[in-house]
């Protein structure tokens, strides 16, 4: 792990949900890992320890690998050779199986950002950790069109992110009555505050139908910024930084509209939405995510994600008050065929022999 898991953080939230998959359903004990010299030994029920005590001939009692590659987490220019050759020793010496799980490969810039520069590095590190690995997943298809591209002969996996705040079980009713003028913007520091910028700039657009009267700002850390953009935004407003999951859950489950602001960029393909645990969690929750701008269509083995959709300037393709709950359970539909936790627990599960996940 680049961190030990707690609070509202994307690669956490979807360590700890495996995690606590794998011991409630198999009873298999999870031991977190993280490069950070100093760590807390526990984490939500978990034992934490130094990512180098894993190359230890003491710590051969582990039976499985699970990383998660995140290469700017590791190391701050994207290039974590230490890692690798911690992940070399493994090999060698203990007979482990190793699943790895990339929430990144290689990032991309002008020639004036270090990523640039470092690119054929990056790509370098992420072929040489699919190699070592017994199985890659990837969050969208065009990771696994890339990785396979990089290493032709690769068990690759596609599962998109899960959501972080757990996946209710919502009746119709539950999807169905909501105020469609609750909106909610959900995430990281950055991204909340990203959002909420974008979101105050195109309020006045929203069809009078579903415009925001309420909104709830959840997650990341206390952000002055954040809090300074919600004075005179004119509806109601509610702001929980540092909010737990489960509160952050109740709330959503009353929410009709999310705004995401997600992309530093809009030509982005709209599948990387996919590696988002924020966007995932407003699914699970039946809440319609709106970005501010047109994107591509999302598919996952064929099946389409009902949307996206969007407000901007001068155009919006957004569903309006009467079509919204029917929007909202589609959305709901399409998370539980191909983005519940369960999918992603059951690859896991078959790849590192530790049974047969329960269907779901």
């Amino acid at each position: 792990m680049p961190r030990v898991p707690g609070g509202i953080d994307g690669v956490g939230d979807y360590a700890l949900t495996i995690a606590r998959k794998l011991r409630d359903n198999f009873n298999f004990d999870t031991v977190f890992a993280s490069f950070r010299t100093s760590v807390p030994t526990n984490a939500a029920g978990f034992e934490v320890i130094p990512l180098e005590r894993l190359a230890d001939t003491s710590m051969a009692k582990f039976e499985n690998i699970l990383l998660h590659y995140v290469n700017y987490g590791f190391q701050k220019r994207g290039v974590p050779f230490r890692l690798l050759s911690i992940l070399r020793r493994l090999r060698g010496e203990q007979r482990v199986k190793f699943v790895t799980i990339f929430h990144e490969l290689f990032a991309s810039g002008p020639p004036w950002t270090s990523a640039f520069w470092l690119k054929p590095l990056q790509i370098d590190l992420a072929k040489s950790v699919a190699q070592l690995s017994d199985l890659c997943i990837v969050s969208s298809d065009n990771f696994r069109r890339e990785l396979m591209r990089l290493v032709p002969h690769a068990e690759i996996q596609l599962h998109p992110i899960p959501s972080g705040l757990g996946e209710p079980a919502l009746s119709p009713e539950q999807l169905a009555n909501r105020d469609p003028h609750r909106w909610a913007i959900f995430g990281g520091t950055g991204l909340a505050e990203r959002s909420l910028k974008s979101f105050r700039s195109t309020i006045s657009r929203i069809p009078e139908s579903i415009a925001p009267r309420s909104l709830f700002v959840l997650g990341g850390e206390e952000n002055p910024v954040t809090r300074s953009l919600l004075v005179d935004l004119g509806i109601e407003t509610t702001y929980r930084p540092r909010i737990a999951a489960a509160d952050a859950s109740e709330l959503l489950r009353t929410c009709s509209f999310a705004w995401l602001d997600y992309f530093h960029r809009s030509n982005v393909e709209t599948v990387v939405l996919l590696k988002s645990s924020a966007f995932a969690s407003l699914c699970a929750h039946s809440v319609i995510t709106v970005l501010p701008h047109p994107g591509t269509p999302i598919f996952i083995d064929g099946d389409r994600f009902p949307g996206p959709f969007f407000v901007q300037n001068q155009r919006a393709e957004i569903p309006g008050a009467d079509a919204r709950a029917k929007t909202a359970a589609e959305i709901y539909a399409w998370y539980q065929r191909v983005a519940h936790s369960d999918h992603l627990l059951r690859g896991i599960a078959n790849a590192l022999n530790v049974g047969v996940a329960a269907p779901i």
